[in-house]
């Protein structure tokens, strides 16, 4: 079982961020929310399915997050912004407990996970033409590697990688960027 309190996850998160510095790369910067929340004494991470009318990746599981904007202060408070826009949850509903090093996306993208605790319990309103489904999953069934494997994945460019891919959950399927972020923090969790 993984050891989890927010005082242990921005420890863990603190001493193993590299901070990069926005326009350091060529790809798009963006931030994710990885939102995190107790309920009833059980961890659990909120998840969004993207609709069919966004510009990347329709219809896939994600974490709530967005490209950085100008008005945007920093990658957190990009996260916080796109998660209010997606989601409905205010960032005054939202402690921020660190920032994970970033991913490199396919679709050209320098993504940073930013790992939220949301203030349970909390009200949902999805934006519609971004967001089709809310879900959670319990963060103890997602760190069970029974429930997750990596394996070969050949893109539409004929391209084969490795691609992490979870069980079928509630009717969704978990995996490409967002699995691969969820496995790294869970793996930073498991850390002594």
């Amino acid at each position: 079982m993984i050891n989890i309190t927010p005082e242990r996850i921005s420890t863990l998160l603190s001493s193993t961020i590299n901070h990069e510095e926005i326009g350091l790369d060529h790809r798009t910067r963006a931030a994710v929310l990885i939102p995190l929340f107790l309920e009833d004494k059980i961890w659990k991470v909120l998840f969004t399915r993207r609709s069919q009318t966004v510009q990347d990746h329709k219809g896939q599981v994600s974490f709530p997050g967005g490209a950085f904007e100008w008005i945007d202060q920093d990658l957190e408070a990009t996260a916080l912004r796109e998660t209010e826009e997606e989601i409905g949850i205010p960032k005054s509903q939202i402690k921020i407990l660190g920032r994970m090093n970033s991913f490199p996306s396919i679709s050209n993208y320098l993504i940073t996970p930013i790992v939220g605790l949301i203030i349970f319990p909390f009200q949902i309103r999805m934006a519609e033409e971004e967001v089709d489904r809310v879900f959670t999953v319990r963060l103890d069934w997602l760190a069970d590697s029974l429930n997750y494997e990596e394996r070969d994945y050949k893109r539409s460019d004929g391209r084969v990688e490795k691609v992490i891919f979870y069980k079928e959950i509630d009717g969704e399927l978990l995996w490409g960027i967002t699995a691969r972020i969820l496995v790294r923090f869970i793996t930073e969790l498991s850390r002594e």
